[in-house]
């Protein structure tokens, strides 16, 4: 399927800082709660991601992410997601995060 780059703009896709991870046991598959801190604008976000597999906990505190910030909350399980964590999948479908190579200011949008 082809889409106008006017759909593709309608995504806000944001850099944030992993600032707290969380366990989350109640989720169905191995998942952390993400805080994410998007900036000024945007400020603090929570996220549920499914990342277990490749990170700990402490390797993701202060590791900068890209995230979708304008899709409504979602509810998982006893918790809501407000933004979602973006990903590529492994060899085995495990999820890697996107980020920047390079630190950059919170809340850089992608285009």
């Amino acid at each position: 399927m082809t889409i106008g780059y006017d759909d593709f703009a309608k995504l806000d896709i944001r850099v944030g800082t992993i600032t707290a991870v969380d366990p989350f046991p109640e989720a169905r598959k191995p998942a952390y709660k993400l805080t994410v801190d998007f900036g000024g604008a945007i400020g603090t976000k929570r996220s549920s991601a499914q990342i277990t597999t490749h990170y700990a906990p402490d390797a993701l505190v202060g590791r900068q992410i890209l995230a979708v910030v304008n899709f409504p909350p979602k509810r998982i399980g006893p918790f809501t997601s407000e933004v979602l964590c973006l990903g590529v999948p492994d060899a085995e479908g495990a999820v890697v995060l996107v980020g920047p190579e390079r630190t950059v200011p919170n809340g850089g949008q992608l285009y």
